[in-house]
């Protein structure tokens, strides 16, 4: 009998361990339309900085070409763009089971909201736009400041900036952009992926 009850036991906080109360991530996985939104914005910040990059590098290494400078940031964001598809590659094969990952495995309270309700898409779409409209407002000014920063890294001093000081204004803007662009992109990516999970429960139930 008492051998029983500690089999018995045993079998119970099996049940309840961390493999019971995890459970396999739909398809498709998040994260698709975040990344793509973010390699978006970096490559338009590595686009408007680009003259700003070659002036400095050129000018820190005389030797060096502005081709090859502008040769190295195109092959750098050939590899963002590599890396940023095979992880999100990767990331949806894992929920699959194709591939292990540890994306393919989530929480129960993330399983929970697998499959989000109207409600929570209508709340992704409202932070989405709101979000949105903040990062394209203060998007210009965030470049600004992104470049600014990297004229103070090279040691050029606030003499390079035209009012001779640290533009603290396109500084603030760069806070708010990365923030407002943060929300918007992961509401949107919650939207989309959130939108064809309920899509494929209605067809596939």
């Amino acid at each position: 009998m008492r051998s029983r009850r500690v089999f018995s036991r045993m079998s119970a906080h099996a049940n309840t361990g961390p493999d019971r109360t995890r459970r396999r991530e739909p398809f498709p996985a998040y994260g698709p339309v975040d990344a793509a939104l973010g390699f978006a914005v970096f490559y338009l910040f590595v686009e408007r900085a680009t003259p700003t990059i070659v002036e400095i590098a050129t000018s820190v290494v005389p030797g060096l070409s502005a081709s090859a400078v502008g040769f190295g940031l195109a092959a750098m964001l050939w590899f963002v763009f590599a890396l940023t598809t095979l992880d999100q590659l990767r990331r949806q094969l894992a929920v699959l089971g194709v591939v292990t990952g540890d994306s393919g495995r989530t929480d129960g309270a993330w399983s929970g909201r697998a499959v989000p309700s109207v409600p929570w898409l209508l709340v992704s779409a409202v932070v989405a736009v709101v979000g949105g409209f903040i990062a394209s407002v203060t998007f210009d000014r965030a470049v600004d400041a992104g470049i600014a920063l990297i004229r103070l890294v090279a040691g050029l001093g606030v003499g390079a900036f035209p009012a001779g000081a640290f533009p603290l204004v396109e500084f603030l803007a760069m806070v708010v952009f990365f923030v407002a662009f943060g929300a918007a992109s992961r509401s949107l990516d919650r939207l989309v992926v959130g939108s064809v999970r309920v899509a494929f429960r209605v067809v596939l139930p």
